[in-house]
Order: C-alpha cells, then sequence, then structure tokens
C-alpha cells in the first residue's frame, strides 16, 4: 500500500502520536483476530475475545481469566471496529515507509513478531547427553527409531514425508511430524496441544506403543547397562539415572534447539539490509492481511489454538472421517473443538514441507492460497503469493549445532 503524500513520516515521529499508532497496530492485530476466529475455537483452559454484535473471538492459548484491557476491547462498537479495520494497514504502511527511509534505524519496536534469543541458562552436560538420548535408537523398543529419525535436521527439524509409518507398530502415524527447533517458544505442544511441557510429550512419545513403544523399566534397564551412559547421567546429576533424568536432559537439550540469527530477525533489530525489498514488501501484505493474528510473537505462531477452516471449509464433504482431522475434538469430545488445532510456528517453514498436519500440501505456495482462503477469506494472485512466500523465507534462522563434547568422551555405545 502506497502511503499519502500528505501524510508525511514526521508525522509519526512525536511521542503522542506515536503512542496513537502503536495502540492502532495492536487493535488492527487483535480485530483481524476477531474476525477471523469462530465461536466454536474457544479451548476449555482459554478465555476469549469477543466484539459486541460480531459474533466472533480470538482464543489465547494461555491464562484463565480475561485481561481488563480485553474486556474492553469487547465492547468495541461495530463502527468503531470499522475504523480501525481500514486504518490499520495505512498505518502498518506509513511506519514501515519511515523505517525504510533510514537504512541505519534502530530495531524496529512494536512488531507482531519479534526476534529469537539464543539459547541461555542451559548446562552444557546436560545438553550434551539429552542430545546423546535424542540421536539413540535404543530408546525404542526395536532399536530401530531415534528422536532424530523423525525431527530431520536437514528438515528444519521436521518430517521428510507426509505421514510417517511406525517402525514399532506398522501403522502409518495420524499426524504430519512437526518441527523439533524453537519448540521450547510454544505455550503447548503437538497438533493438538494436548502437552503443556516438554517432559509430558517426552514421556507419551517414549511409551506411545506407535512411537518408540517403551516402558520406564526396559529403558532405564538399557541405559543403566551402558557404563558411558552411566558416567555421563553421574557427571550432569551426581546420582544413578532415573526416570526423571531423562527427561530433564532430554527437554533441556530441546530448549537449545533455537534458530537465532536468521535474516528477518536482523531486519528486526535494525539491518535493514537483511531482507530485499520483495521480502518487505512480503512482510508488509503479512500483516495487512492479518495472518499476524495468529502468526506472532517469538515463534511466529505456536500459541493459539485455531479452526482449521474458518471461511470455507478445511476439508472436502466427507472426507474429514480420520480421527486426526477432528483436531481437539478428539481429546475434549465438546463441538466447539472439531477441526481445532494450535497454530504452528513458521519458522523455518520454507524448510518444513509437507505442511498442515495431515502433510498434505506439498509446497509453500499451496499453504499460503489454502491459508487465505480458508482462513481469511481471500483469494490471492500469484503476486501476493510470491511476495508472502519471499517473506516466510526470511523466517528461516540459523539450524542448532550439535552439543560440544569433550575430548575425552565417547559416544553411548
Amino acid at each position: 500500500m502506497s502511503v499519502p503524500p500528505a501524510i508525511s513520516t514526521g508525522m509519526v515521529t512525536g511521542r503522542a502520536t506515536t503512542g496513537i499508532v502503536r495502540c492502532i497496530r495492536l487493535a488492527h492485530v487483535v480485530i483481524v483476530g476477531l474476525a477471523s476466529n469462530s465461536n466454536d475455537t474457544l479451548p476449555p483452559s482459554g478465555p476469549s475475545l469477543r466484539v459486541a454484535g460480531s459474533g466472533c473471538r480470538c482464543v489465547p492459548v494461555q491464562g484463565d481469566k480475561m485481561p481488563r484491557r480485553f474486556r474492553t476491547l469487547g465492547r468495541l462498537t461495530p463502527t468503531l471496529v470499522a475504523v480501525i479495520l481500514a486504518a490499520g494497514p495505512l498505518v502498518w504502511a506509513m511506519t514501515a515507509a519511515a523505517s525504510d527511509q533510514d537504512p541505519t534505524a534502530p530495531a524496529l519496536t512494536g512488531e507482531p513478531i519479534a526476534p529469537i534469543p539464543p539459547p541461555a541458562g542451559l548446562d552444557p552436560a546436560k545438553v550434551r547427553l539429552g542430545e546423546r538420548l535424542f540421536t539413540d535408537p535404543r530408546l525404542s523398543r526395536r532399536g530401530e527409531t531415534s528422536c532424530a529419525t523423525c525431527h530431520a535436521p536437514d528438515a528444519g527439524g521436521a518430517g521428510l514425508v507426509p505421514l510417517v509409518v511406525s517402525p514399532e507398530s506398522g501403522r502409518l502415524l495420524a499426524f504430519n511430524t512437526p518441527t523439533i527447533f524453537n519448540v521450547a517458544l510454544n505455550s503447548r505442544l503437538n497438533w493438538r496441544g494436548q502437552f503443556r511441557t516438554l517432559d509430558e510429550q517426552n514421556e507419551f512419545i517414549l511409551l506411545a506403543p506407535d512411537l518408540m513403544n517403551m516402558t520406564w523399566a526396559d529403558l532405564l534397564a538399557r541405559l543403566r547397562a551402558d557404563a558411558n551412559y552411566r558416567a555421563a547421567f553421574n557427571a550432569a546429576y551426581g546420582g544413578p539415572i532415573d526416570r526423571a533424568q531423562v527427561l530433564d536432559a532430554l527437554a533441556a537439550y530441546e530448549r537449545s534447539m533455537l534458530t537465532p540469527g536468521g535474516r528477518f530477525d536482523r531486519y528486526l533489530t535494525g539491518d535493514k539490509t537483511a531482507i530485499t525489498p520483495l521480502e518487505e514488501e512480503g512482510y508488509r501484505l503479512f500483516k495487512g492481511l492479518g495472518c499476524v493474528a495468529c502468526h506472532q510473537g517469538m515463534n511466529a505462531g505456536g500459541n493459539l489454538f485455531q479452526k482449521f477452516g474458518v471461511f470455507e471449509p478445511a476439508f472436502a464433504d466427507g472426507a474429514a472421517n480420520r480421527p486426526a482431522d477432528l483436531g481437539r475434538f478428539e481429546l475434549t469430545g465438546r463441538e466447539r473443538d472439531r477441526h481445532v488445532f494450535r497454530v504452528p510456528s513458521l519458522r523455518n517453514v520454507a524448510l518444513t514441507a509437507p505442511y498442515f498436519h495431515d502433510g498434505g500440501t506439498p509446497t509453500l505456495e499451496a499453504a499460503v492460497v489454502a491459508m487465505a482462503r480458508k482462513q481469511l477469506g481471500r483469494d490471492l494472485g500469484e503476486p501476493e503469493v510470491t511476495r508472502i512466500v519471499a517473506f516466510l523465507d526470511t523466517l528461516t534462522g540459523i539450524p542448532p549445532t550439535p552439543a560440544p563434547s569433550r575430548p575425552n568422551q565417547e559416544p553411548a555405545r
């Protein structure tokens, strides 16, 4: 969107005006989110934001009480909603144009997506031990599958195929493998968001018959029989191997798997040359369309539940018969949770094809077209898709490096 000549960048530099601009931008993000959510999307654990007369809700994952500022938003009149919806894209464009004029401008503020920080506060010994566990196929009953088998580092920490056949049971797994990169930044885990902590999810994976198919008795016996593991656990935890230590070490490694330093993060921190004009146009379009209503925060997602198929059914008639396609409904039995999933992160999304919970969409271009139509009610042309895909490519970060090992430390056998 071009900025009218009558609007100069000086109009958005004053302290008071800057506050108004930020308020309009925030309100635009929230209200676009309201418009793209239905009454069916409220999970049992989350509050909602309601706009009077709109019949819409926006569903944060965390928290049991609605903040006062959100209750105030719920009393907005339809007229004010319309004004903010009209002004929002213009204000985004104004502020973007203002920053464009100074390539040495400081870090951007008030953006819906934030840079990923490098991992901090982790015990290197526990991270090293967690990496050994993560890549050890002996954590599966048949000894053929490790966590890294499905979460491929060269596929953005995700899967390479739409759905994996379990080597333990021979059955086709229900969900496409989500990325393990930046998993610590998610508020909920798994496509249906049924896990709140890495420990919960890791224990489920270790014990599930279709996944690692282990019992704690068998797994601990295998680890305790290995002299290298005994020494490593003793060095990291000061005691014999137990369930809590295995889960803690795995989680420590997974918390280290952040991908900071990508081109878009450098752009956010003030390097205006980090992305191209086409990619920046894609980011503006991404904001203007309302994609940031769900894909925001450090992880550009991962912190909301959303119905798949808001403006257009996500599944053809009779096609949504798989239990996995029902989303959270399979967990809660509540009609409002039918086809509701955790919003995935868009970090490294250019590397994690195929897309969606069933892995049924092979390219990022096709995923953008589908999301615009089903979630926003918009039919995008090829130029718009090209710009958005170009922006999404800038969300690829620097992949995690293997945990450093001590010179005298050998791999577990």
